[in-house]
Order: structure tokens, then sequence, then C-alpha cells
């Protein structure tokens, strides 16, 4: 049936203003940023300002509160990526309602604490910049939601504050931020205070919902606080991240429920270490690290009443399909005064645990934990694992691709476990795990192998 020729009229007008819109958008090169802050007053859908490059010295925040659109976002580019040196007191300040952002390709000197994503933005998103500024405070701060952050260089941190900080407005985290693909590398303060490489969130915000996803990124030489990451929110996702030579630095569930983490290669660092509740550890290597894994031993039941700023008791985490090399202590809870209220309900299971120091080191209440299927071998002593939850052979481990350890094709871990663990979804290289599975973290498979230690050129500005 025909439209009316009134809807006709309506169609048609909408679709020239599409075309007007389409149009309308342009491509600009200012040589100033008084001229880029002049465009980007009056910028549109698809406007992309591209900045010559060269050094420019800031005195006063570049403000964008502009909005793009899906698929025609508004773009600020240096003119080649790592062309365009932004010194002096500020960066750029993402305020509401800006939207459909993209910043990319710049070296941001100036002092920290100066480039934000601010509540109330959107779908912002910084690409293939470097950041290297002095002072305290983070590189880059996000409080808006549906930000991504990807192919950055975040280097030679020398003080206070995390490389990039996230909060987020009220009692709301930012939500539905994508970390991906970038190099974070030498973080190294005197005070080792607020150091992290990446805070992700805040106690007062912890209990709310981010969904964040941080993965593919490469996190080297972090030397500051003992938190690399420290995860102040909740169900938030880490995977087929690789942290390597921070032997001070954790990745640390300090608040917040429900996170996921896996896919993880873990080198010569001080491990994971987990607050809260919920939380699931699976198909993650530990390798030369301090300690592989840390339960917190509780301080405070934050269900219970307790602050949000407690060491949370962790209840019904699961700690699963992992593979632990040479670790000094692979699993362990220390020892917490004068209250102690350990951990809940953790379930340890089809681990993989070899060499190094004792596999097992519980110094506190451990109460209705379950240990099934975990595979030790050559370790100093089984430690706290009971004869009931672990299996003594050989697990036939070699170096395979990648760079990581695999089982060999004869290896006892192959289709040891029937059915169940259906939250174990994918191994190390991303591959599924909904059939039989394997004890440890990788799935012998004849698909490729994925898994492996990033280097700088997979990851950061220049990476492809």
């Amino acid at each position: 049936m025909t439209p009316p020729l009134a809807l006709r009229l309506a169609i048609a007008a909408l679709v020239a203003l599409g075309s007007v819109t389409r149009a309308a958008a342009a491509t600009t090169v200012v040589r100033s940023l008084a001229e880029l802050q002049l465009k980007l007053n009056d910028a549109a859908p698809g406007d992309t300002l591209t900045l010559k490059d060269g050094v420019y010295t800031t005195d006063a925040p570049m403000i964008v509160n502009r909005r793009g659109a899906e698929g025609q976002p508004i773009t600020i580019a240096a003119e080649t990526v790592g062309g365009v040196e932004i010194a002096g007191t500020h960066g750029f300040t993402l305020i509401s309602p800006a939207g459909h952002i993209v910043v990319s390709g710049f070296v941001f000197t100036h002092n920290s604490g100066k480039t934000t994503i601010a509540a109330g933005t959107s779908h912002v998103r910084f690409s293939r910049n470097t950041f290297r500024c002095p002072g305290e405070g983070p590189y880059l701060t996000v409080n808006g939601h549906d930000a991504q952050i990807d192919f950055n260089e975040f280097a030679e941190k020398k003080s206070a504050g995390a490389m990039i900080a996230v909060g987020g407005t009220g009692a709301q985290i930012a939500q539905r931020l994508w970390i991906h693909h970038n190099h974070f590398h030498d973080l190294v303060t005197s005070t080792g205070e607020s150091a992290e490489m990446i805070r992700y969130g805040l106690s007062a915000l912890s209990l709310s919902l981010s969904a964040g996803v941080v993965e593919h990124n490469l996190f080297a030489r972090c030397r500051g606080e003992n938190e690399l990451i420290s995860n102040r929110s909740s169900g938030n996702t880490y995977r087929f991240n690789t942290f390597i030579d921070s032997p001070s630095a954790q990745v640390t569930l300090r608040h917040g429920n429900a996170c996921r983490v896996y896919g993880n290669v873990l080198r010569n660092t001080e491990g994971l270490r987990l607050y809260g509740d919920r939380h699931v550890v699976h198909s993650n290597l530990f390798e030369g690290n301090y300690i592989g894994v840390n339960l917190g031993n509780g301080g405070g039941e934050v269900a219970d009443g307790a602050p949000l700023a407690s060491h949370d008791r962790p209840d019904d985490c699961v700690i699963a399909f992992n593979t632990f090399l040479d670790n000094r202590t692979h699993y362990q809870m220390s020892r917490r005064t004068p209250t102690a209220l350990g951990a809940q309900r953790t379930v340890f299971a089809y681990n993989v645990l070899q060499g190094g120091g004792v596999a097992a080191k519980i110094d506190g209440p451990y109460t209705e934990a379950v240990w099934t299927g975990n595979v030790v071998w050559s370790v100093a002593g089984p430690g706290s694992l009971p004869p009931e939850g672990l299996v003594a052979v050989d697990p036939k481990l070699a170096p395979g691709e990648g760079g990581i350890v695999r089982p060999q094709e004869d290896s006892p871990l192959v289709d040891v476990v029937e059915a169940g663990f259906t939250m174990v979804s994918v191994d190390i290289d991303g591959q599924s795990r909904l059939g039989k599975k394997d004890a440890g973290a990788d799935e012998r498979s004849e698909e490729p192998r994925v898994a492996r230690l990033l280097t700088p050129e997979e990851v950061g500005p220049l990476a492809k």
C-alpha cells in the first residue's frame, strides 16, 4: 500500500536532512590551539579536526561539549600519529553533553590530572595517543559511560596517581568502559600511594555495576603501589592481558563483586589478590610470581553492614582451571589481625600446580571450602591443600606456542572433567570449554593457538 502523500513528504524531508548532515561533515586542518577550540565549538557529526604536527603549549583546558552521532563521530586528530605534542598545563576536557567523540594520535606531556572524560558524556574514545604527563594525578580520568580507550601508550609515570582512574557520578560507576590493546609500562613512584596503572572505581561506588572489559593489554614494570590494577567496582571482566616484570605489584580485586578474570598471563608479579563475592578466576597462567593467587582474609563483611572501604570477606568465589608454574607460593590466604574473617565457600578446582614452593598456605578461617581435581607436581609440598583435593601426577607440560607452557599430547590433564563448571566457558586461547574440559588453563585443540605473551609491537599507538 502506498503511504499517504503527507507521510511520503515527511520521509523525503528526513532523507534530505540526513543527506545535508552528511554533506556538511568536513575535514578541517587547524594550526593552533585557539583555532582548534574555535572549530570544536561548532563541530557537527562526522567532522574531523586535524591539528598540524608540532608542539603546542596549553594554559587552559581544551573543552569539548559537542555531540557526534553513531557512525558519525566528531574526530579530533593529530596530523600524524605521534606528530602532535600537547604540553603545558592542561589537556582535553570532555564535558556533558559530549558524545561520539574520538581523540586520536596525540602525545600528551601536559600536567597530570588534566585530561578528563566527565560524567554526562557518552561514547568518547581515546585511541593511539601517548601519555607521559608530569606531576601528581591520573593521566586520564574516565567518569562517562561507554568510553573506549584503545591502542594508547601510558608510560613512565613517576608520581602519585593512576595512569587511568575510573570514577562516576552519585552512586554509579562509569558503565561499559572498554580498555583494550594499550601498552602500560614503567610506573615508578617514591611514595607508593595511589599509583596503580588502572584504578577501576572507588570504595563508595564499589557495589555499583560497571560491566567494563579490560582486555588484550600489556602491563610491564609497575613499581608503584602494591596494586598494579585496583578493581573497586562490580561486574568487570579482565581477560587476555599480559602482566610482566612487576614483582611488587598485584592485580587486585580490592572492592566489588562478581568480576571475571580469565585468559591472562601473569609472570614475575605479585599475582592476583581478591576480596568480595562471587568472583570467577579461570584459565589463567600464573608463572614465576611471588604468589599466584592471594585469597583475601576478610576484615569485614559488607553484606552485614561493614564499611565499603573494608577488606570484604570473599564469599562464593571460584578459582578453577588455572595453571600455576614455579610460583614462590601458588595459592595463599595471609594472616590478618586483629579481625580475621577468612573466606567462605571457595571453590579451588582442576588447577595445575607445578614447581616452585608450597601448593597452598591458608592462614585464616576457610569454611565450607571445595577442593577437587587439582593436579600437583614437583612442588615444595601440598601445604594446606588436602589429600582429597589433589592428584599427584606429572601433567606433562612443555613450552608451546605463544611462549607459554602447554600440555603435551599424552598429558593426563586432557578431558578429565566430564560436566559442570559452566562458568568456565573458554580457555587461555579463548577456545570453547563447553564440552569435556582439560585441567589447567589450556584446552588441547586442533584449532590455532592464540594465547601468547603480548609484545609492545602488538599494542600501543603504532600497532597494526
